[in-house]
């Protein structure tokens, strides 16, 4: 079967090819901004990212995956070429001073809101304890190999390299106000990516952008390298002053410092390809004189909650812990953000949540009833299991531009048909085909926010209820129905017992 990928860069489904037949597949993804908690859109990226690079392995291309996690940089107004307005880490440390004051931090979090490295620090933490919950196999590696997932704040001296080599080429230049500049004109090829063209960015020139600022600049759409500023909070010295980087610069150096001149696959938000991906493509091609920075180039559309724009205001703004504190297993949110095909704008909901909640319920059901057939010796027979007819079935739609929705719809008939065939090789299958959306093994509760585990505290509950029906004392049966109610939990009496599920 061959492995097919909508390319971003040639707007079309393409056959995947690595650079390196039979070697390893580069692939580098853009991480999170550690200036707050990343939250459930920029989870639907990296997870998309997660479920290519596990698809991959499934065709058996072996995979190196870098994410960076950004810790200087970004700028309050990112959405321009240059970047402008304030650092967010300056943002985040006031946050922080404000939760300090108020006694809202974590537990355990005494962080100088003054030191920008500690709060990038704390935030990165944060992120890589979600991401692990969620199953991102690049932030489980880190664990053992950090450099997966570069720190730019360790990497300055790549960064200036990269824009001596720009500016010894004739593609930057440094500028009356100091600045280092990209010079787009130097680049054909720039807005290939985005469908942009230069015309089209002289007459969007402005803006925010002051008539002072521009003016110094051979095109108003050339991009900043390296800005000299002693005042800034985090700051290196250069041949240009000391200063910082511009973002764009830091993923072409740390791309280039980890795997290489030219890659085969990048990864990020739809809202990345402009200008930060072009960026990217112009300074590394130039640097590098190839004609490509990445072969393949993935791009997630938007996240939306409740089909609006995902929001603190409107109350539906969730981060992943937001959501793990309610009693929502990592595999259920996992799956809800990934089920939706990467190239339409998807509608989380908590109705979806409930959905994949039940199917990830029967699924490991099913693995259960399976090992235990195996374990029983039920095997030899050489009759295909639906497992196995699945799996065919699941392969072929995850290698065509991650369908995920026919591979699911896949494994789901399976789980409807009797059990059949050999037992081991039904687990085989039913296992390759998690592999991919990576659910069984995150199927648990994680710990509330006050620190209890969901699952164990719910058994006491039942438990005390159990008693107080057996005494008819219907108050103290109804007390712990209220308790039950008030965790977020839905149970159900029947013949057989009682069961429960979370009611999110």
């Amino acid at each position: 079967m061959a492995f097919r990928i909508y390319n971003t860069l040639s707007k079309s489904l393409e056959e995947f090819t690595p650079i390196h037949l039979g070697g390893e597949v580069g692939f580098y993804s853009c991480g999170p901004t550690v200036y707050d908690d990343a939250h459930i859109g920029n989870f639907r990226s990296f997870l998309n990212a997660d479920t290519l690079r596990r698809a991959l392995e499934l065709y058996g291309f072996c995979v190196k995956h870098v994410m960076n996690i950004t810790d200087v940089g970004h700028m309050t107004e990112d959405d321009a070429a240059d970047g402008g307005g304030e650092d967010k880490m300056a943002v985040a440390g006031r946050r922080i001073a404000e939760a300090k004051k108020s006694g809202k931090l974590p537990a355990g979090s005494d962080i100088d809101p003054a030191n920008p490295y500690a709060v990038a620090e704390f935030y990165a933490q944060r992120f890589l304890e979600d991401a692990r919950e969620l199953g991102l196999k690049v932030a489980i590696e880190e664990r053992t190999h950090p450099e997966l997932m570069p720190r730019p704040t360790r990497c300055v001296p790549q960064m200036i390299a990269l824009v001596e080599q720009l500016v010894a080429r004739g593609h930057a230049y440094a500028a009356k106000d100091g600045v280092v500049y990209f010079s787009v004109q130097s680049f054909p090829q720039y807005g290939k990516l985005s469908g942009n063209t230069l015309d089209n960015l002289r007459e969007g020139e402005g803006g925010r952008i002051s008539a002072e600022h521009q003016a110094v600049k051979r095109h108003p759409a050339d991009f900043m390298l390296w800005k000299p500023d002693p005042t800034h909070l985090m700051r290196w010295a250069s041949p240009w002053g000391e200063g910082y980087p511009g973002w764009h610069l830091e993923c072409s150096a740390m791309a280039r410092m980890l795997l290489g001149d030219e890659i085969d696959l990048h990864s990020g938000g739809e809202d990345n390809i402009f200008p930060h991906h072009e960026c990217e493509v112009a300074q590394s091609c130039c640097a590098t004189g190839r004609p490509h920075f990445a072969r393949v180039w993935f791009h997630t559309r938007h996240l939306q909650v409740e089909s609006e724009k995902m929001s603190k205001s409107k109350g539906n703004f969730f981060t992943a812990r937001d959501l793990f504190a309610k009693g929502v297993t990592p595999a259920a949110l996992r799956l809800e953000l990934v089920r939706t095909h990467y190239r339409t704008n998807s509608n989380f909901t908590l109705q979806g949540l409930r959905d994949c909640q039940r199917m990830i319920d029967r699924w490991s059901a099913a693995r259960v009833a399976l090992v235990e057939r195996a374990g029983a010796g039920a095997t030899g027979t050489t009759i295909q299991g639906p497992m196995q007819r699945a799996f065919i079935e699941f392969k072929d739609a995850v290698g065509d531009d991650l369908n995920l929705a026919r591979a699911i719809a896949a494994l789901n008939t399976a789980i409807t048909e009797p059990i059949a065939g050999d037992a081991k090789s039904e687990l085989t299958a039913l296992d390759a085909m998690n592999s991919v959306l990576g659910v069984l093994e995150r199927n648990t509760a994680l710990a509330s926010a006050a620190g209890d585990d969901l699952a164990a505290k719910v058994e006491v509950l039942l438990e005390r209820r159990k008693s107080a029906r057996a005494a008819k004392d219907w108050a103290e049966s109804d007390r712990v129905r209220d308790e039950l109610v008030a965790l977020g939990v839905r149970i159900k009496d029947n013949a057989q017992g009682t069961t429960w599920e979370r009611a999110l």
